[in-house]
């Protein structure tokens, strides 16, 4: 169990006060993390990546290592699409305090011959009761979500991992009393950004080149950063707000 900075693993003994709360947390990461939410800190801590101390209360709060290591955590999604069975396994080596490389998953196309990651699949994902606890939310909730085509299982039972950020982010929105039904036409159009992406990208999708597909996997991000700036500056300019 990794320790925190004064030496215990956090079990309910009274906080030190440089320690910070999850909302805090969340403000510092959102400098280099826009899209974190308080649902995505939980859910990585319930996947074992850190161990904030809790409060005789219960109330988490999280050490200057414990900060670090979520960024370190993001930082390897983001950059590296690592799973997070891969990333944790990664860590624990790192503070056993072997020099081990970041480990790469081999893509399709990438080489000659891919090296299979054990238990890597293509693209991450999360099961429904995983989801329920990360977003902190019941089924009758997931399924008004999924009824109004806010969150749609990839199978049966079965998510994108994105979907533990969606759902942190409409329950945040719920809070200011902004109800599913009214975010339909915010997923219509964001169903049709994404089509426009698609469009774009699609012959790079069907060269014969290998390289030229990898190519088109980096252009859609690179589309989809830029569709999500423009729809944030376009809320903010009919709105007449202006962020610091």
């Amino acid at each position: 169990m990794r320790q925190t900075p004064s030496g215990g693993a956090g079990n309910g003994a009274a906080a030190d006060p440089g320690l910070m709360s999850i909302g805090a947390v969340l403000n510092v990461l959102r400098e280099e993390f826009p899209e974190v939410t308080i649902s995505k800190i939980r859910f990585l801590e319930s996947e074992g990546l850190i161990e904030p101390q809790r409060t005789p209360s219960g109330y988490r709060k999280f050490s200057a290592g414990d900060v670090e290591r979520l960024g370190q955590v993001l930082r390897m999604q983001r950059d590296h699409y690592l799973p997070l069975k891969v990333i944790r396994e990664h860590l624990e080596a790192v503070e056993r305090g072997d020099a081990l490389p970041l480990p790469v998953l081999s893509r399709q196309g990438d080489g000659d011959v891919p090296e299979p990651v054990p238990e890597a699949p293509t693209a991450a994902r999360i099961g429904r009761s995983r989801l329920l606890t990360a977003a902190g939310v019941d089924e009758r909730t997931l399924a008004e979500w999924e009824s109004y085509g806010l969150l749609t299982p990839v199978e049966d039972g079965v998510y994108d991992a994105e979907a533990v950020t969606v759902a942190g982010l409409l329950t945040e929105l719920g809070r200011f009393g902004i109800e599913p039904r009214h975010l339909r036409a915010m997923k219509a159009a964001a169903d049709r950004e994404a089509g426009l992406v698609d469009q774009v990208v699609a012959p790079l999708k069907r060269h014969r080149n290998p390289q030229t597909r990898a190519h088109a996997e980096a252009r859609t991000k690179e589309l989809v950063a830029l569709t999500v700036k423009l729809h944030a500056a376009l809320v903010r300019t009919a709105l007449g707000v202006r962020l610091p």
